[in-house]
């Protein structure tokens, strides 16, 4: 999904295996996070006005309980969206989220911790500029999840989500705008995408998306996603395959 983004960004920005959210806040600058959200919302507001958000404080230095995390989901209510819980980090966290009455959310440290533990570096996650494509990479497709495939007949309407735990996920129907399919593997969509697709949901890497005919308002893969509009125009209508390169979602033509 990405082109890198300027140390001077006030947060990542990703999304959750169930379409939450969750903005992890590089600096405690509550008008420079607002600015940036507003920027998101404008740039896809059926996508991001009034999304329910997880704030993720774990890149902060310090977390003093002196009204800045206050601050900070003022901000996000101010940009359009609905902020739900903190994500689960520290003791200090844990204190937040209890005087603020709001829940620990735990599913999203996968997406940002290596095996070893260490918070990872700064993801570029923001749907800046297009994405680049390449020319498909003819290496086998990766094996995924060991579960057996999980397979979905028929059209998937809007509104409904479909998602695949610990397995990839086979579409033989079209996705209607504002549907969403998620798989924790790959997904394979054999007819027309123009809802959302969400594979890596647990934050693997390594999967892939394959649809025969792409007209998405989003394509993400273990958190990195592209909205529709970014998307290069000669691949509307194409069968495309999505996969990772690095921090890059890459699209090409299959």
């Amino acid at each position: 999904m990405n082109a890198k983004m300027d140390t001077s960004d006030a947060c990542d920005l990703r999304f959750g295996q169930v379409g939450i959210a969750c903005v992890r806040v590089r600096r405690a600058d509550a008008a420079a996070l607002c600015d940036e959200l507003e920027r998101r919302v404008r740039s896809a507001p059926q996508l991001f006005s009034r999304a329910a958000v997880v704030l993720d404080l774990s890149h902060l230095m310090d977390l003093p309980d002196d009204g800045t995390v206050d601050a900070l989901l003022e901000a996000v209510r101010s940009a359009g969206m609905l902020p739900v819980g903190l994500a689960y980090g520290t003791s200090e966290t844990e204190a937040l989220a209890t005087r603020m009455g709001l829940p620990l959310i735990a599913k999203f440290r996968a997406a940002y911790e290596p095996e070893h533990g260490n918070v990872a570096a700064p993801a570029a996650t923001g749907p800046t500029r297009p994405a680049p494509v390449r020319e498909p990479v003819h290496a086998p497709a990766p094996a995924g999840p060991a579960l057996g495939a999980q397979y979905h007949e028929g059209t998937v309407r809007s509104g409904q989500q479909v998602y695949a735990r610990d397995r990839d996920l086979i579409v033989t129907g079209a996705i209607a705008n504002g549907a969403e399919v998620i798989a924790d593997g790959n997904i394979h969509v054999y007819g027309s995408l123009r809802g959302r697709a969400m594979a890596g949901a647990q934050g693997d890497e390594k999967v892939r998306i394959y649809v025969s005919d792409f007209r998405a308002e989003l394509v993400a893969i273990a958190g990195h996603y592209r909205v529709f509009e970014q998307i290069p125009k000669d691949l509307e209508g194409q069968s495309v395959q999505c996969w990772l390169d690095g921090e890059k979602l890459m699209i090409a033509r299959l």
